[in-house]
């Protein structure tokens, strides 16, 4: 078996986000370096005692939402095998360079608080991100060159994330209705992520990951793949320019997890929060079996799962 490690974007954040791996002994430390970059705030406590919108602002969102793959990672050390492919969803793209061991854990967390910044100062008001599903790759092309958008993310099965403005979001919103898109629906995102408008932070970015420290080519063997073509990361530079990049660039998420299927992935393990990637991977990996940290009452259910499917 080669298993496929998924790490979530934004937007999942729930209140028990944290209920598997909360009292892991072997994520204690990321977890109180999480605390001081939330201002002294338990990511545990704070899940709880925030209400949705907060918990959906760009820095808190995007240090909870890599923080809980970074302590599944490491509390499931024991079961993960070298050689897995990991692939990231928007800033769950740098949670995967954790993940896989190319960046240490606690300054993975610390690169993500400056990335959120960076995309906050970049930022318009009014900028976000909606969902649309079942419209063609064409007819949401067109439709946001008629509005002033762009495509942020691609997935699967003609779903399509798109980045840009209010008003031009509700136009396009609009017209997909009018034009009977399946799904359309505002996401719980602050700024226009992978799209030109953030491409200030973008060179940002690029500038931070050059001081921090990485270990290429990783130690578990893992191989990581870049969100904006799916392709597995092969040299230091070229990574880490793709990962700033990937702020301002559309993430090709369906090539990437038809990457995972041609690597020879055989099952898939969504580390979370939520259960969106391990859905889509189940939609392109027909038969393969697909699962989120979320859907587990226990690590050690965990495990067994991991276990089972590593000796299948």
């Amino acid at each position: 078996m080669t298993l496929a490690i998924l790490c979530s974007g934004q937007g999942g954040q729930h209140r028990d986000m944290f209920a598997l791996t909360s009292d892991a002994p072997e994520a204690a430390q990321l977890f109180t370096h999480a605390t001081a970059l939330l201002g002294g705030r338990d990511p545990r406590e704070f899940v709880r005692g925030e209400a949705d919108g907060v918990l959906h602002h760009n820095r808190a969102g995007q240090i909870l939402c890599t923080l809980q793959p970074l302590a599944a990672a490491c509390a499931l050390a024991d079961v993960i095998p070298r050689g897995v492919i990991v692939a990231g969803y928007s800033v769950g793209e740098v949670a995967a360079w954790g993940v896989g061991g190319l960046f240490d854990a606690t300054a993975t967390l610390d690169l993500v608080a400056r990335r959120a910044e960076a995309m906050d100062a970049a930022t318009h008001a009014g900028d976000g991100l909606i969902f649309v599903r079942g419209l063609s790759r064409d007819e949401i092309g067109r439709l946001c060159e008629r509005h002033g958008a762009a495509i942020a993310i691609v997935n699967p099965g003609d779903a399509f994330v798109i980045g840009g403005g209010r008003e031009a979001l509700s136009g396009i919103a609009a017209d997909a209705r009018a034009t009977h898109g399946a799904r359309i629906v505002a996401l719980p995102v602050e700024v226009a992520s992978h799209t030109k408008r953030l491409a200030a932070a973008s060179a940002v970015f690029r500038e931070t990951l050059r001081l921090v420290p990485m270990v290429f080519p990783p130690r578990s063997a893992a191989r990581i793949l870049s969100g904006i073509d799916g392709t597995p990361v092969v040299s230091a530079d070229s990574g880490l320019d793709k990962l700033a990049a990937q702020i301002s660039q559309t993430v090709q998420w369906a090539d990437c997890l038809q990457a995972c299927v041609e690597a020879g992935a055989t099952a898939f393990l969504e580390l979370g929060p939520g259960h969106a990637l391990s859905g889509m991977a189940a939609e392109i990996g027909a038969g393969l079996p697909a699962r989120s940290l979320d859907d587990f009452r226990s690590l050690q259910g965990v495990r067994a799962w991991v276990a089972r499917h590593l000796s299948a």
